[in-house]
């Protein structure tokens, strides 16, 4: 398994030493941009990590959202690009089918990007209906690293958001991540 982490603008800096990957926030609804993408996903890159950009969705304007995203994400061809669905800090959420026509027309959007469901271990078992992810589940359940406690399939797990969210992939190598990110 490969090492990674995802952040947000919360995090001014990380070190990168001994990960394959990094996920970065980039939009939330249709009115917020993290600021620190574009140094974030740089120090990434500059490390030679696999990219990957993530969408925070809210319910509702589900194409203007996608659009927003992919508009407003600074990837490069073959990042990964996922959703974040979840409840939102109104303890809303968007619905199933929110969030599967999301995926979609991010797809749709960016055809030859990966594009993954994050969502945590409650949500995957107890909220959605559909258990579509899109090219890959990455699923939140803090627990052993790799041990997430569903039976689905999962791309990518997050086990800890202590001192970070940090993340395990489901790749023996980082090449066979690579072509796995290329191959969209």
């Amino acid at each position: 398994m490969l090492r990674g982490i995802d952040v947000s603008a919360y995090q001014s800096s990380f070190d990168t030493d001994g990960l394959s990957f990094v996920f970065v926030k980039a939009t939330e609804g249709s009115s917020y941009i993290n600021p620190r993408q574009t140094v974030q996903a740089k120090q990434a890159r500059d490390a030679g990590c696999v990219v990957g950009f993530y969408h925070f969705l809210w319910p509702g304007n589900l194409k203007a959202q996608a659009a927003y995203f992919v508009e407003h994400a600074v990837s490069k061809a073959h990042d990964l690009l996922a959703v974040d669905w979840e409840w939102t800090g109104e303890h809303t959420r968007a619905s199933n089918a929110e969030k599967d026509s999301f995926l979609r027309e991010v797809k749709r959007l960016r055809p030859h990007h990966r594009v993954l469901l994050y969502t945590n271990r409650d949500f995957w078992l107890n909220v959605d209906t559909t258990s579509y992810a899109g090219d890959g589940l990455w699923i939140a359940d803090y627990t052993t690293a790799g041990k997430p406690r569903i039976q689905a399939d999962w791309t990518i797990h997050q086990y800890t958001d202590q001192p970070l969210d940090k993340d395990v992939a489901d790749f023996k190598t980082e090449a066979a991540l690579r072509d796995w990110a290329e191959g969209a």
